[in-house]
């Protein structure tokens, strides 16, 4: 953050008031909702509980067929400063709300000391929650086929056809626990979980997917919200909600890229054996050149039986785009695809299928939402462009998925995120974001209106709040989650 920027947020923050008081006591548990039974889970010395909450499958049946959702919490040790529950919401669809609470509990308790039980749930189709399961074949569930990178030569034949095989297989083999696989769904989750741990209001932090949810929260209960975080957040249209995620990701790649650059053409990078080039200008051309050269002769990997293909490269640096923590195992896996007798080691996460239930849930919550636009013909028109104009991501943001064969699309009418409501959150957003770029940021604000303020933080990843950000944007949500102060306008970190 600038000087001057630095001196305007700590006097708005010094002016600004508590945007909501704490919840006084815990509210009767309605007797539709039974109350969590704990018991000790997770790493030694966390204080980390397990539970176990039911909800209906599906809510128009409340007393029909139920779900079991895995539920954590790490609960305050000091009851005069607790103030309320803070629930951790994960991103994906499909990442587990547990591990993030397991993983981010200790930064977090840190950070807020004893202010919030930290409480988090494994959605549907998730972790140690009720599963879904497409039945899909196992050369359909890597990640670089379920993302749908377009042929060498920019064909999609292959896609489309893959595409129409996994929508049948979800139709033919989902049934109701994938037609339950819903945002909407996981927002009912939510109040249900608020009701059992015997909230009248609930805080929550959510995060990239998560923010989708939170703020959906947060406009169907809004007198159940007390204060909300948005990390890292995607443009909310209910007319495209992830298929405009997606396509945004080419202009996130673009955005962040120079960040790798720079890193990989440092000096300092020689003495790790990791400089690609010498000028930051250099280390584009090298991996598309490089992309180029494995699309026409993949190299044989560490992995038997899969090379590493144009693709693989090309979402591996998707992937490492998060975090300048991944950035040394990428520019690693650019030399032993460059060296001649080099034999790349693939990241775990390219190098096998995922199991059916997480690609059931990757796919099954985004076909659900809404139904996708554009025929094959159109999508053929927009992979060639946007090959063009974004080559780092090659097209695969705007190619055909599965959900543009998706059977009983949208399962409910998606929600509109609207100004209405109280003036209860904070957003926080990475100016240089491989996956929400800060433009598509800017949309969920728009929609927000005077509900929110924004806090841009000058740092690429993706996942700013006690993750790729800096002290300037930690210490502002800190301050949020303990005193109800925002700044008085948005704001750059």
């Amino acid at each position: 953050m600038t000087t001057y920027a630095g001196i305007a947020l700590a006097l708005a923050l010094a002016s600004a008031g508590p945007l909501a008081a704490p919840s006084h006591g815990p509210a009767p548990v309605p007797p539709s909702v039974p109350g969590l039974s704990w018991s000790a889970c997770g790493p030694a010395g966390l204080g980390q509980e397990c539970a176990t909450l039911r909800a209906p499958l599906d809510y128009a049946d409340p007393d029909g067929r139920q779900v079991e959702l895995a539920v954590s919490r790490i609960r305050s040790t000091e009851p005069a400063a607790r103030r309320g529950t803070l629930l951790v919401v994960p991103g994906g669809p499909g990442s587990s709300g547990v591990q993030r609470l397991t993983s981010k509990g200790p930064a977090l308790k840190k950070e807020l000391g004893g202010a919030y039980d930290l409480v988090a749930f494994d959605p549907r189709g998730v972790g140690g929650s009720t599963k879904a399961h497409c039945g899909l074949a196992e050369q359909d569930r890597h990640l670089v086929t379920l993302r749908a990178w377009p042929a060498a030569d920019g064909s999609i034949d292959e896609n489309v056809e893959r595409s129409r095989r996994v929508a049948e297989a979800c139709a033919r083999n989902g049934g109701a626990e994938l037609r339950g696989l819903t945002t909407a769904n996981e927002v009912r989750d939510m109040d249900r979980l608020r009701q059992a741990l015997g909230e009248r209001k609930l805080s929550a932090w959510g995060s990239s997917y998560g923010t989708y949810v939170t703020a959906q929260y947060a406009q169907k209960f809004p007198h159940r919200t007390d204060r909300v975080v948005l990390d890292s957040s995607a443009d909310p249209d209910p007319r495209k909600v992830a298929q405009g995620w997606l396509a945004g990701m080419a202009r996130g790649a673009d955005d962040r890229f120079p960040d790798f650059a720079a890193w990989a053409a440092h000096p300092d990078r020689a003495n790790d054996g990791l400089r690609l080039a010498e000028r930051p200008e250099d280390v584009r051309p090298l991996v598309l050149g490089l992309a180029a050269r494995l699309d026409r002769q993949p190299k044989p990997s560490a992995t038997p039986g899969v090379p590493l293909t144009g693709n693989l490269l090309r979402q591996a640096l998707q992937n490492a785009l998060y975090s300048d923590a991944a950035f040394a195992d990428f520019a690693r896996l650019v030399q032993q695809a460059g060296e001649a007798g080099g034999t790349p080691a693939l990241p775990p996460v390219l190098s096998g299928p995922m199991p059916d239930e997480d690609a059931t849930v990757t796919v099954g919550v985004v076909c659900n939402d809404v139904r996708w636009r554009g025929s094959v013909p159109s999508h053929r028109r927009a992979v060639a462009a946007d090959r063009a104009a974004h080559p780092l991501t090659a097209g695969m943001p705007v190619n055909i998925t599965p959900c543009s064969f998706w059977k009983d699309s949208p399962v409910e009418k998606p929600t509109r995120i609207t100004d209405e409501g109280p003036s209860n959150i904070l957003m926080i957003q990475g100016l240089r974001d491989p996956s929400t770029p800060h433009s598509a940021g800017l949309e969920m604000r728009a929609a927000l209106g005077a509900r929110a303020r924004l806090v841009s933080v000058d740092h690429g990843g993706h996942g700013m709040y006690l993750g790729n950000g800096n002290a300037c944007g930690d210490r502002t949500v800190t301050r949020f989650l303990l005193t109800g102060e925002r700044p008085a306008a948005d704001a750059t970190c």
